[in-house]
Order: structure tokens, then sequence, then C-alpha cells
């Protein structure tokens, strides 16, 4: 007697994360950023109103963090999540399959058709 095979149930474990997700941390990441820069501008301002010792040396930290910033929380806020790991490598490597799908018989457990030879 041929054992039946269990049900496998299909995992989807490695299915990206949905489009609303996706949005979601980008647009945290994006707000995050820029309240950094915000913070940048009145570190600045602070700085030249209080006319703080060492000023050429903090300007120009804050000044460079007030320009690049913005530009990275737009490259990151329009960047997507990367699609595989091993993209390239998994493309030249062939997958292995189990070439029975689940839940299906043997061909001892099918059932036989019988043809009458007599119509």
């Amino acid at each position: 007697m041929v054992k039946r095979q269990a049900y496998q149930p299909i995992l989807i474990t490695d299915a990206s994360r949905s489009q609303d997700d996706q949005l979601t941390s980008r647009q945290k990441r994006y707000v995050l950023m820029m309240g950094i820069r915000v913070a940048c501008v009145i570190a600045g301002a602070v700085l030249v109103g209080t006319k703080a010792p060492l000023l050429w040396l903090w300007l120009p930290l804050v000044a460079l963090g007030m320009i690049l910033i913005p530009w990275l929380a737009v490259l990151l806020a329009n960047d997507r999540p990367p699609k595989e790991e091993h993209r390239l490598a998994a493309r030249f490597q062939p997958r292995h399959r189990d070439e029975t799908p689940p839940m299906s018989l043997t061909a001892e457990e099918r059932p036989h058709r019988i043809i009458d030879a007599e119509p």
C-alpha cells in the first residue's frame, strides 16, 4: 500500500511587503529626515545669532546637512525595496522543483477507467 502525501500548504513568506506598507515606511523616513533638516536650520540660526565660538567650523557642517538631507530624503522616499537578494545568481542556477503538485495521487491511487468492449 502506498502512503498518501500529506497536504503541504504553500508558504508566502517570500512575498514582498504591500504597497501601502512600503509607502507608509517611506513617508515616515521622509518626515524624519525633513525634521532633521529643520533642526539643522534652527541650529544654524542659533549659532549665527549667538556668535558661537568656532562658527567657521559649525556653520559649514550645518549648511551641509541642510543641503544633503533633502536630496537624500527625496532619493530614499522614491526608492523601493530590492526585489531579490541574489537576482542575477538565481537566474543562472536551475531551481529544484518537486514535479508532483500538492495533494496529487500516485499512479496506484488514481481510479482506473474500465472501457467496455461492447457498446
